[in-house]
């Protein structure tokens, strides 16, 4: 797949992705498939997010990104009903040869 490369501002791109989603799930996707998992912007597009992971990581090279978002429930406490916020993930499949890890990433 190729992302369009589009003028995208510097700023927008770095605010588009949030942090890494990590799990046994999303691990075994990197094992097998060489694909990461990140919580993005819910208004962050596949081409922002593959500017971003080339922009944050460096010498990467990103072979495609697939999006999903994952709606927020609806809890019940003594107060009312309330709702949990949305959440927007992005698996990011790497090209063969790049890899990224965050074992020694500073929290």
């Amino acid at each position: 797949m190729a992302i369009k490369k589009r003028n995208l501002s510097k700023e927008r791109i770095l605010r588009a992705i949030k942090a890494p989603h990590v799990t046994e799930k999303t691990n075994r996707g990197h094992q097998e498939a060489n694909s990461l998992c990140f919580k993005v912007n819910t208004t962050a597009t596949k081409a922002e997010i593959a500017a971003a992971v080339v922009e944050l990581f460096g010498d990467v090279s990103v072979k495609k990104v697939n999006t999903l978002v994952i709606k927020g429930k609806t809890k019940r406490t003594r107060n009312g009903i309330g709702r949990r916020s949305d959440v927007k993930k992005a698996y990011v499949t790497l090209a063969e040869g790049s890899t990224i890890s965050f074992e020694n990433a500073e929290q």
